[in-house]
Formats: C-alpha cells, structure tokens, sequence
C-alpha cells in the first residue's frame, strides 16, 4: 500500500468517517428541535468539530491505494 496503512487501519479510519457522519447528521438533525441556547450553542460546536475530524479523516482515507 502506497498510504502507509494497513488494511486494518484502513478499516478503523472508514469506520470512524462512518461514526462521524452519522453524528453530524443527528446533531444537525437535533438543533432543529432544541430551544435551550447553550444547549444548542453546544451543539452547534460539535457540529463543527465533526466536520473538522471529517475533513481530517477524509484526507487519509483518499491517500489509500488497495491493490
């Protein structure tokens, strides 16, 4: 493999972009039905924090080459 990670890990880094999808898309989901401001304040941060990891997780994934 040209990325430097095994297949193992080629695996974990795909299931954590799965992980993250999904709680970005609940937490996206949920602000919608939260009325307490810090709450969805907090919310609104872990959106972001999961688009970040995405971003970061999506550059490993798209360097691996399976032959």
């Amino acid at each position: 493999m040209d990325s430097g990670l095994g297949l193992h890990e080629t695996m974990e880094v795909h299931e954590l972009l799965n992980f993250k999808t999904i709680c970005l898309a609940k937490s996206k989901m949920m602000q919608g039905l939260v009325f307490d401001q810090e709450l969805k304040a907090l919310m609104e941060e872990d959106v972001q924090q999961s688009i970040k990891a995405i971003n970061e997780l999506q550059q490993h994934y798209s360097k691996v080459r399976l032959k």
